[in-house]
């Protein structure tokens, strides 16, 4: 099997890949997924979201014991299906900070700043409402549809919102736009109450192409090299049957911050000790391989609701599902079309002139008292009514890694991403907590506060930090560990045209190429980075196409 390009991942950056390269009909593509198709009917519905994960479309990764946490390995879920994350996560569309991506281009990253990157936004964009947000920040008529939640709203939503400008954290409708600070309703990528993923919005559209080929249930073991460059891929298909695909121009991966390092790794191309522990022939000495890696983190505070009905909460009884569930399919309406998100606010806890470094997710729905609540599982969730608030730390400091556990793609890479490793992560997540105490307090709540019952005891530090120690989760936002940087920069792994660096024909295409994670939800700016990847990609090929034409 031959090729032009091959994608490695289906994932939100692996789907636009495939529809914009496959565009030119003169080119020829082939897609490997390690997971299945998307048909899972969870997959589609908003508020099963919860009942994806440590199902046959998650990877259900697991951290290394985490020191800081008294050695609790922390749940790491990972899309395992076309789409990948976006076919999983809880579809909120966050694209970050401006000074985000101006670090970028500071760093060394041409081409990389806030300017260069939004008319990427703009272009995957199909805003419902774009005409009540800001002007020039937002798209119309790209593939994946963005929205407002439509068909449902809990009370409490807009409660949080007066909550949140009572404390001085104004409102702000368009966090996506000229200014990210403030408080408001999440934006989701959402069409018509079903999840509108990167496979449903650009792989689908462009399947009947003949210059397309999609190849799922197939595990991609190593990148061929010859002779420095990037020929081809071994994936297993099947029982366990080896095929080997090549690339006549180059090898994208786009297997996401765990894996596309993996991949590298397994190819002989990684830090020469790494290698070597596992008796991989080291190919290419790239140091920086799997370092770097970075996520988000958040902990929860809980309240009791005193009205009936007012939270999702009411609607997790099996009989109240079946209700739900005829609703939702016979007329798409209801709490199964939204997400387990509603509202959010980003704020600065020391400077609210200065960039966001805190972030409150806020759900209409509440966890219990006693930390037995799965977050992950909503059948452990309690039938009373309540709901959550949930800081979370945007701008961590501490860095982990991931490594090889064997030279086998079977076996899970070695997850550390050292979380709360520094004392500054540690005080910005109390602080995070004090500052959404103030939040849940607010007199917005009164008419229906009930209590708030997390966390037990938040008189002290250590009590918040206790809390912590039993709530704390990963946003599953993990990025960096294939960063891009410039020559000066020896722990680099790709450039700022995404091509691995000292090996010809092979890039990197997804969130690990991030330098640092952005501000807010990572999906939006996985999608960006396919866009801009794909142009990049095409660009070079176009002028080696047509310096062949010439010769």
């Amino acid at each position: 099997m031959t090729y032009d390009f091959i994608i490695v991942g289906a994932g939100s950056a692996g789907c636009v890949l495939a529809n914009r390269l496959s565009a030119d009909p003169s080119v020829s593509v082939l897609l490997l997924e390690a997971g299945g198709p998307d048909k899972k009917l969870e997959i589609q519905i908003p508020a099963a979201y919860t009942k994806l994960n440590r199902t046959e479309v998650d990877w259900g990764f697991w951290s290394e014991p985490q020191e800081a946490l008294d050695g609790r390995r922390m749940y790491l879920p990972r899309g395992k299906t076309l789409g990948g994350c976006s076919s999983t996560n809880a579809m909120a569309y966050v694209r970050g900070n401006r000074e985000d991506y101006n670090d970028w281009a500071q760093a060394g990253n041409a081409g990389w700043s806030y300017d260069d990157v939004l008319p990427y936004f703009t272009r995957s964009e199909h805003n419902e409402q774009a005409d009540r947000l800001d002007a020039g920040y937002h798209g119309t008529t790209g593939p994946l549809n963005v929205t407002f939640a439509k068909q449902f709203q809990t009370p409490l939503a807009p409660a949080f919102v007066s909550a949140c400008e009572e404390v001085g954290i104004p409102r702000n409708d368009d966090y996506n736009g000229a200014n990210q600070a403030g408080a408001g309703l999440f934006q989701f990528t959402i069409k018509d109450g079903k999840r509108h993923s990167a496979a449903t919005a650009f792989l689908k559209p462009a399947l009947g192409r003949p210059n397309l080929t999609v190849i799922t249930k197939a595990l991609t073991k190593r990148v061929l090299l010859d002779k420095g460059r990037a020929v081809g891929v071994e994936f297993i298909t099947g029982k366990n049957t080896t095929q080997t695909a090549t690339a006549k121009r180059e090898v994208v991966l786009s297997a996401g911050s765990f894996q596309s390092p993996q991949l590298l790794m397994l190819s002989g191309i990684g830090a020469k000790d790494e290698l070597k522990r596992q008796h991989i022939e080291v190919k290419h000495e790239l140091p920086g391989v799997g370092q770097n890696l970075q996520d988000h983190l958040f902990t929860g505070i809980g309240a009791l609701c005193s009205q009936r009905g007012a939270s999702t909460n009411y609607h997790l009884s099996a009989w109240r599902q079946v209700v739900a569930l005829t609703n939702y399919l016979v007329s798409k309406k209801g709490p199964l079309t939204i997400s387990p998100l509603e509202a959010y606010a980003f704020t600065n806890l020391l400077d609210p002139t200065g960039r966001v470094d805190l972030q409150f997710h806020f759900a209409p729905v509440h966890m219990g008292d006693d930390y037995t609540c799965d977050l992950y599982d909503l059948t452990t969730y309690p039938h009373t009514d309540g709901y959550t608030l949930l800081p979370t730390l945007l701008r961590p400091e501490s860095r982990g890694y991931v490594g090889l556990r064997s030279a086998s793609v079977a076996d899970a890479p070695v997850i550390q991403p050292n979380f709360l490793t520094t004392e500054k992560d540690r005080q910005t997540l109390i602080q995070g907590l004090r500052r959404g105490l103030e939040v849940m307090e607010a007199d917005a709540f009164g008419a229906y506060r009930l209590r708030i019952q997390t966390p037990p005891q938040r008189v002290s530090d250590n009590d918040l930090w206790q809390h912590i120690l039993n709530q704390l989760e990963t946003v599953y936002h993990p990025v960096g560990t294939c960063k891009m940087g410039p020559d000066s920069d020896e722990m680099a792994v790709v450039d700022s045209d995404l091509r691995v660096r000292g090996v010809e024909g092979l890039r990197v295409v997804d969130g690990s190429i991030m330098p640092t994670v952005v501000s807010g939800n990572t999906n939006a700016a996985c999608i960006m980075i396919g866009e801009k990847g794909a142009d990049l990609i095409l660009e070079k090929s176009t002028k080696k196409a047509n310096r062949q034409a010439v010769a």
